[in-house]
């Protein structure tokens, strides 16, 4: 393996070491025993789920290839599955939270597990099956644990500071620790025991069998609308209603769908801009990599959370503006270094130059998770929370699905560049919510002090 991967991948290593061992008191918040167990069962629960589904992610693209199929074939095959999460998304949002979360999570392993099975066909058709029903499990996966966890802290009476310790734990250790590993997983089983590339999908049905086995001994259900007379209507309207009246909720969604949809079109991007000549990459390693990088924002999330004098919508505009500049490293590489036409051989100069400049979005991407999660607990209802989630998720599945049907049309860099646009265009929407918020929050310090005091 060559060197530039072994030093950029110690180099993380080292600061996200650092950065964790050299946390002090005012980084940490003391929590009793009782939390402590609840938080650590779901961190079990979700670190299962997140390596069912990091051990699939390096492969989706180069399985296909193996296939045979082309980069528009490919782009279609993925349309399916951020078209199946729009399209379904909603439903099954709006089921968990009239029939029970526990019950949508069992739901999602049993949907994984299955478009997992479905890898092992070459058939387009059956290959285009695992698609729609991955795009089911991700809607759930990205609503159904979150609203779970969400609901049962508050019904157990802990802190409402306390979610936050849960969020930056959950995303250092499922999207940080746990990908890295699935990361190297996934290249033991690929590359050095030839398993092919199908192994992953595989140990990630392994996974998602025992988390599911533990969810089904351990958590206890819980739902979002009391009423079990409601239909799917009556809830969608519902959350409609909650999201319309309330600016908060509206820019906290197009900021969502803007990061997640520039990130999802990351994910099929980076590996043909890393090999754009099919020079030899390895795959999981470099998952690695950027999983290490997430796990480094992560920490970082982790030690501004644990601050209440730090407003979590203050410093995403940071973050927001610094992924923006980092995917547009591709763009101009391509005006500043000459493309090489040599076919194979190892990664490029521009190549590592961009590889950097991923990490830089990967570390983004881990700081947004925890942070996203805290700023939905505080503003989304409880009742319609699944509903309204997977909501967001509709402008950005329309998103990455226009993006992929167009992938053959335009040059790549000319992506990034548009990613590099609409994330500009989160930082200006996050700065709107930050005076928003704060706005509302004087209004209520105005009517508590105006309200008479009951002597």
């Amino acid at each position: 393996m060559e060197l530039f991967y072994l030093i950029v991948f110690g180099g993380l290593a080292v600061i996200v070491a650092t950065m964790e061992l050299s946390k002090n008191n005012k980084d940490r918040i003391n929590t009793p025993s009782a939390f402590n167990s609840f938080k650590n069962n779901y961190l079990l629960v979700y670190s299962l789920m997140m390596a069912g589904d990091w051990l699939q992610g390096p492969y989706v693209y180069y399985l296909y290839t193996t296939y045979g199929f082309g980069k528009g074939d490919i782009g279609q095959l993925f349309i399916a599955g951020f078209g199946s999460s729009m399209l379904f998304g909603t439903i099954v949002g709006s089921l968990a939270d009239k029939h029970g979360r526990k019950r949508a999570s069992i739901t999602y392993c049993i949907t994984y597990i299955l478009s997992c099975i479905t890898k092992h066909s070459p058939q387009y058709r059956v290959l285009m099956v695992g698609r729609i029903l991955g795009g089911i499990a991700t809607s759930l996966l990205f609503s159904a644990f979150e609203s779970w966890l969400v609901a049962e802290h508050n019904k157990r009476g802990f802190e409402q500071q306390w979610l936050s310790i849960t969020f930056s734990k959950a995303v250092f250790l499922g999207n940080g620790l746990v990908a890295i590993l699935a990361g190297l997983f996934g290249n033991l089983l690929v590359g050095s025991l030839a398993m092919g590339p199908v192994a992953p999908f595989d140990a990630a049905s392994i996974f998602l069998a025992i988390g599911m086995a533990v969810i089904i001994s351990s958590w206890t259900e819980n739902y979002g609308d009391p009423s079990e007379s409601k239909d799917l209507m009556t809830q969608f309207r519902g959350a409609a209603v909650a999201i319309a009246s309330d600016e908060k909720i509206v820019l906290l969604g197009a900021i969502q769908s803007l990061f997640e949809g520039s990130m999802y079109t990351f994910v099929f991007l980076w590996t043909p801009a890393l090999s754009p000549n099919g020079e030899d990459i390895p795959h999981g390693f470099i998952f690695s990599i950027f999983m290490l990088s997430s796990m480094l924002g992560s920490s970082l999330a982790s030690r501004l959370l644990a601050r209440a004098s730090v407003k979590v919508e203050s410093y995403m505009q940071i973050v927001f503006v610094i992924s923006s500049a980092s995917l547009l490293l591709p763009v101009i590489t391509s005006f500043l270094v000459a493309p090489s036409k040599e076919k194979g051989g190892s990664i490029t100069f521009a190549g590592c130059i961009q590889l950097l400049g991923f990490c830089v979005f990967e570390a983004c991407v881990g700081l947004f998770w925890p942070s996203i999660m805290k700023m939905r607990s505080q503003y989304i209802p409880e009742e319609a929370r699944s509903t309204i989630m997977n909501f967001f998720r509709i402008p950005l599945n329309i998103f990455v699905c226009i993006v992929l049907y167009n992938v053959d049309a335009f040059p790549i860099s000319v992506m990034f560049g548009m990613c590099s646009a609409f994330l500009f265009i989160a930082s200006m929407l996050q700065r709107r919510l930050l005076g928003v918020a704060e706005r509302s929050r004087q209004d209520k310090v105005r009517e508590l002090e105006a309200e008479p005091l009951n002597i």
